[in-house]
């Protein structure tokens, strides 16, 4: 029996006994880890149930999230971006750690195009750029010597109202932090909420076991990056920060690429004129590139860069 057979034979949402047969791979990028599964026929679906026990660390395969690669002309959400970008033909479906939807994952997308070509699916050489469509949009993907640079797009404050006049739109509490902190929600296709600290002593003393508080909450909830400038914060023309992050739907974990985005354009914007345009955000599982730029549209883009590993593949028993 096929997987897409056994998945559609599914006697129970979170059963994955019925899945028997299904081959994956594991996958991260500086710690931000996925199970990845190939559905070039579109047949698989997988119920929140069973992304949520697939990626258990204690019970499944483990992960902070799930990443299924699927033709966008086989998905409804991939089928309308189609309509505008005919060359993206692979549609990364990404699912958090607990089951649900989540629009895209900056980590997630390098890991993604990477798991298509160990697949045979793609053929991209260094140097080369592909084409991808997720729920955040059509993200471009370079590969590099060090790994892959992505165009995340264009980033947006999500609170309305004068970007130059804003210093913070929300507070934040979490454990370890005696007050509310003022913080800044940025969108990268997904949302985000960056806190600024005042030192590493306090980073790492935040509690991230829970989700923080933030008021007010963007509408379909946030992911909070509580963040240190380095000292100095520039050095060479590029700045640098050290982040740790909370994710909608998954906890702490090593590595959020939007959220490193996230938290260049919060600094950058609370550093006022001068701040330059390169950045290398310090994660727990190592370090990711973030760079600005004009987009064709006339919008400030934001890069992401770095490394992107396959560590293992199987088949589930």
């Amino acid at each position: 029996m096929d997987a897409s057979h056994a998945v559609a034979a599914a006697p129970a949402a979170g059963d994955t006994a019925s899945l028997s047969g299904l081959k994956f791979s594991k996958g991260h990028g500086t710690g931000n880890d996925f199970v990845l599964i190939a559905d070039p026929n579109g047949a698989l679906s997988l119920s929140p149930e069973q992304v949520a026990a697939l990626c258990d660390r204690h019970r499944g395969i483990g992960g902070d999230g799930l990443i299924r690669a699927v033709p966008s002309r086989l998905v409804p959400e991939g089928q309308e971006l189609l309509t505008v970008h005919p060359d993206a033909e692979w549609f990364m479906d990404y699912r958090n750690g607990d089951g649900s939807l989540s629009e895209m994952c900056g980590n997630g997308v390098r890991v993604f195009v990477h798991f298509l070509i160990a697949e045979g699916l793609v053929n991209l050489p260094a140097g080369e750029s592909l084409v991808i469509g997720t729920r955040g949009g059509v993200k471009t993907i370079v590969r590099t010597a060090a790994g892959y640079a992505v165009d995340m797009g264009p980033w947006e404050f999500i609170f309305p109202g004068e970007a130059t006049a804003r210093a913070m739109d929300s507070l934040v509490s979490a454990e370890g932090l005696e007050v509310a902190r003022p913080a800044l929600s940025v969108s990268m296709g997904n949302p985000h909420t960056v806190v600024a600290l005042a030192e590493m002593a306090e980073l790492e003393a935040t509690q991230l076991f829970t989700a923080p508080k933030v008021d007010p909450t963007p509408p379909h909830g946030t992911n909070v990056e509580f963040v240190v400038p380095s000292e100095p914060l520039v050095h060479e023309g590029t700045g640098t920060i050290t982040m740790r992050v909370h994710e909608r739907g998954v906890g702490e974990t090593q590595s959020c690429g939007t959220g490193a985005c996230a938290a260049a354009v919060a600094i950058r914007h609370w550093a006022g004129q001068g701040a330059p345009d390169a950045w290398n955000v310090h994660v727990p599982g190592g370090v990711v590139g973030v760079k600005f730029f004009v987009g064709p549209e006339g919008h400030e883009h934001v890069e992401l860069s770095g490394p992107a590993v396959i560590v293992a593949t199987g088949t589930l028993s």
